[in-house]
C-alpha cells in the first residue's frame, strides 16, 4: 500500500469496476482518485502505472501524484463537481498508457541473514516446506525492482521474490522490529527503514540506511531502481 492509500483517507467508493482491461478508479474522499491496474501484479502493470504518473504530471488540475503498487493516487487542488469528468480523464490515459521503463540505479545491500534479527525464519521454513539456508539461498539468489517508495519515508516494496518463500503479513504486527531488519510481506521483500511495530516477516538485518534526512538523497532506493541483497554473514 502507498503511504497514502486508504489508511490515510475514508474507504474508497468504487467508481469503474475493473472490467474488459480498464483500470479501477476508486474515490478517496472528496479529492482524490485511486486507480488500480487490473490483472496481475507484475511489471508490466506497473510499467502503465509510471506511464500514466509521467502522463498526469503536466496537468494543471492536479496537486500530486503518488505511484503505489500497481496503482496511482491522483489528489486534485479542487473537489471537482462530480467525480464524471475526472474518471473520464483517468480512464482515457489509463488506456492510452503504453508503459515505461524506469533507468534506475543497480544497488547492492549487504545482508547477515539469521541471527538475532531473524525471529521470522523459523516461521517461514514450517510454512514453505524449505530449509533456513534453502530460504537464505532463494532470497539472496533474486533480483527484485524497485516499484515504489511508501509506508515509511524511503522504504522501497521490492518485486520479484521467488514464489516458494511467499509469507503473508502478520495478523498481530512485531511491536519493535529494528531499523534494518530484512522483511518479507507477502510477495514482496524490504528493509525496514524505522525501529517500530511492523507486520512484515524478518529474515536478516543489513546495516545500510535506508533514509538519511540530512543527505542530499535522503532515499537510498528509487522507484525502478533493481535491488540484489548479497549474503555478508549467514547465522544459521
Amino acid at each position: 500500500m502507498s503511504v497514502l492509500q486508504t489508511a490515510a483517507f475514508p474507504s474508497p467508493s468504487a467508481v469503474v469496476p475493473d472490467t474488459d482491461g480498464l483500470a479501477k478508479i476508486s474515490a478517496i474522499g472528496t479529492r482524490a482518485f485511486l486507480v488500480e491496474a487490473p490483472g496481475a501484479f507484475d511489471l508490466p502493470n506497473q510499467r502503465r502505472i509510471w506511464a500514466l504518473s509521467h502522463a498526469l504530471e503536466a496537468r494543471g488540475e492536479i496537486a500530486e501524484i503518488v505511484p503505489g503498487m500497481t496503482n496511482l493516487l491522483v489528489i486534485l487542488k479542487e473537489t471537482p463537481d462530480g467525480p464524471e469528468g475526472i474518471t473520464h480523464l483517468l480512464q482515457e490515459e489509463w488506456r492510452r498508457a503504453q508503459g515505461v521503463d524506469l533507468a534506475g540505479r543497480e544497488i547492492e545491500i549487504a545482508v547477515t541473514y539469521g541471527g538475532e534479527h531473524a525471529s521470522d525464519l523459523p516461521a517461514l521454513c514450517d510454512l514453505s516446506g524449505l530449509s533456513d539456508r534453502e530460504v537464505v539461498r532463494i532470497h539472496h539468489e533474486g533480483t527484485y525492482r524497485v516499484f515504489a517508495l511508501g509506508s515509511a519515508p524511503g522504504f522501497g516494496y521490492l518485486h520479484g521474490l521467488d514464489p516458494r518463500i511467499h509469507m503473508p503479513r502478520k495478523t498481530v504486527p512485531s511491536l519493535n522490529m529494528v531499523r534494518g531488519c530484512v522483511t518479507i510481506g507477502g510477495m514482496q521483500t524490504g528493509v525496514a527503514v524505522l525501529t517500530g511495530p511492523n507486520g512484515w516477516n524478518s529474515i536478516g538485518f543489513a546495516e545500510l540506511q535506508m533514509f538519511d534526512p540530512l543527505a542530499a538523497a535522503p532515499a537510498v532506493m528509487a522507484p525502478g531502481d533493481t535491488v540484489r541483497f548479497r549474503p555478508e554473514r549467514i547465522e544459521l
